[in-house]
């Protein structure tokens, strides 16, 4: 059994240490939980590539489909985007470069909001890791670039489109600058992963907590999701007492900006914001800085 159980694959990127023992520390002004709100704003390419469906898709072009995402940029994101500066929310928003041709207004306004631009790839019809490692360089850096150019200085963090990595994905995020991942979901606090190029943090981000296998995959209810966030954020701020933790929200603006979803999110969010003097309502970045400062890479 043991022969076996060692000729498993393994990334090599971090090792295995369960969360009951990890060094101390604690998140800007002691708080225990460190909160954050991911919105994924994305373009997706009409009539090919991939894309979350609302119903079984037919030939392309597929109208219903790409309508219903679409929905997001041109309603959804604005209605979230209204919330989240009602409740004195910070944002961490995840931007496909091609949204700067695209919807270019939209992504100002979260710039003019001080929210963290993510690096989330070009678009959402493809995954990256069905790239040559030459090609997945380029999308990375080009992605990185055209950030920058309209930012004004280059992300920290990256997401996949659709959690897609490579063998060597984490090796290019450090090549290119990124000092964060969100791609890797396997944790409560954030991890110190290797790279060829020195070490990279992976952040933690839901895969639960996430609009798109809840509601989407699992046909939970927007009453469903809204109870999800507020029982997770209740349970982890319990344990939060023991330990620092990090819970992330990640919302995409075609689902919950829907009129329904967004009615029961302003419920869930305005609970967590109700807590803000006992927690850290922070951006991805902020955190991983935070976690950067008090647990370096050893």
């Amino acid at each position: 059994m043991s022969e076996i159980s060692s000729a498993l694959a393994h990334h090599g990127r971090f090792d295995y240490q369960p969360i009951t023992r990890r060094p101390g520390f604690a998140w800007p002004k002691g708080r225990g939980l460190a909160v954050y709100v991911a919105l994924n704003l994305e373009h997706f390419a009409f009539g090919e590539g991939l894309g979350a469906e609302l119903a079984p898709g037919g030939p392309q072009p597929d109208i219903l489909n790409y309508a219903w995402r679409e929905y997001g940029n041109r309603v959804g994101a604005w209605r979230v985007l209204g919330l989240c500066d009602a409740l004195k929310l910070p944002l961490g928003v995840l931007v496909n470069s091609a949204l700067y041709g695209h919807a270019p207004e939209l992504v100002q306004a979260f710039r003019q909001r001080g929210d963290e631009i993510i690096g989330h790839g070009f678009s959402n019809a493809g995954r990256q890791s069905a790239l040559t490692e030459a090609n997945e360089r380029a999308l990375v850096r080009e992605a990185v670039a055209c950030l920058h150019a309209h930012e004004g200085k280059p992300p920290q963090g990256w997401l996949s489109p659709w959690i897609a990595e490579s063998h060597v994905t984490p090796d290019l995020l450090t090549e290119a600058g990124l000092t964060y991942t969100l791609n890797w979901c396997m944790d409560d606090q954030p991890v110190w992963m290797r790279t060829r190029h020195g070490p990279l943090l992976a952040l933690p981000y839901p895969q639960e907590l996430n609009d798109i296998p809840a509601i989407v995959a699992r046909k939970d209810s927007a009453k469903e999701f809204a109870d999800m966030i507020i029982d997770n954020f209740d349970e982890m701020l319990e344990q939060s007492r023991e330990q620092p933790l990090v819970m992330g929200i990640a919302l995409h603006a075609y689902i919950v900006g829907q009129p329904f979803r967004l009615r029961q999110l302003r419920r869930a969010l305005a609970h967590i914001a109700g807590h803000r003097e006992v927690i850290w309502l922070a951006q991805p970045g902020a955190i991983a800085s935070a976690y950067c400062a008090s647990c370096p890479p050893v």
